[in-house]
């Protein structure tokens, strides 16, 4: 965990895929000015006046939480030196859109392999694992998180149309107890970030 922290200057998103031990980092540029964060408390029973019970005020798993924050993408800087970025003379900001995009795509290759089997009369395909994708922002906030929505607007484009400059807007959900195996590293950094809420909330004071 302390080597991924870090890591980073900046926000993130880290990737690990199952078949490949080398993660995937997508750096945010800038980071985003505001994040807004949302709770949908989890509890045995809503139930008011005579359905209420003792179930009432029991909180059974972790509240539903989600965020939102807008990236900006710019190729500015890099094409004043185009010597030292081809890539980005070549492609625009194209290689940082498609790693935002891929993520939520299987890969072509599963599509291959899926369409063999199923032309070979398999019946049962079980779909292929998809990567475990990190939040990471700042030392103390490193959390596993599905893509509940991805937008972009390309703003500027140069004359192949590639794009130069764009605003993406992420919707994440962090992923909890009930979503992970206990198996799975994602498991003991959502475990880790948790408690790291009780540990600071523990330091204001009760006068």
């Amino acid at each position: 965990m302390s080597k991924i922290q870090g890591m980073f200057g900046k926000g993130a998103l880290l990737v690990l895929y199952p078949i490949n031990p080398i993660p995937k980092i997508i750096k945010f540029q800038y980071n985003p000015e505001s994040l807004t964060r949302s709770f949908q408390p989890v509890n045995s029973n809503t139930g008011t006046g005579e359905n209420a019970s003792s179930e009432t005020f029991r909180i059974t798993n972790p509240p539903i939480e989600t965020m939102s924050l807008d990236i900006e993408i710019d190729a500015t800087d890099k094409l004043e030196f185009p010597d030292k970025n081809p890539v980005t003379v070549i492609m625009g900001i194209n290689p940082e859109l498609n790693a935002l995009e891929s993520l939520l795509y299987p890969t072509s290759l599963d599509i291959i392999t899926n369409a063999i089997l199923a032309s070979q009369g398999t019946i049962e395909i079980i779909p292929p694992e998809s990567p475990s994708v990190f939040l990471v922002w700042g030392f103390n906030r490193i959390v596993p998180v599905s893509i509940t929505d991805l937008s972009i607007v390309e703003e500027a484009h140069d004359f192949n149309l590639n794009p130069i400059r764009a605003k993406v807007s992420l919707g994440l959900r962090i992923l909890t107890y009930d979503d992970l195996p206990k198996d799975h590293p994602a498991y003991a950094i959502y475990q880790t970030y948790h408690k790291f809420k009780e540990t600071v909330a523990a330091l204001l004071s009760s006068t």
